[in-house]
């Protein structure tokens, strides 16, 4: 059974806008293999709330995607170990 989840990630403007978007579509690509992107918002450059490894501001972008209950974790794993992503959260969405 598919649930909806929904993960924000905060990317390093420090990436260039090349990296960013490559990082974006990695991304993006490896939620759409696993499961459906059912919305994708980029939210832009914005400032933290903290120092978060000697970057001041960060890249946020929101997507909503069903997948299976399984995925979340892989995600987490890859999202760990990717070059220029900051701060991430995944959290299942109410049905």
């Amino acid at each position: 059974m598919n649930r909806t989840y929904e993960v924000v990630t905060v990317l390093s403007p420090a990436l260039g806008e090349e990296g960013l978007a490559a990082a974006s579509a990695k991304i993006q690509a490896l939620i759409a293999s696993a499961g459906e992107i059912v919305s994708y918002d980029e939210w832009g450059r914005k400032r933290l709330a903290y120092e978060v490894d000697d970057q001041h501001e960060g890249h946020y972008a929101l997507t909503t995607f069903r997948s299976g209950p399984e995925f979340p974790k892989e995600l987490e794993r890859v999202l760990k170990i990717t070059e220029g992503v900051l701060r991430f959260l995944v959290i299942r969405k109410e049905d």
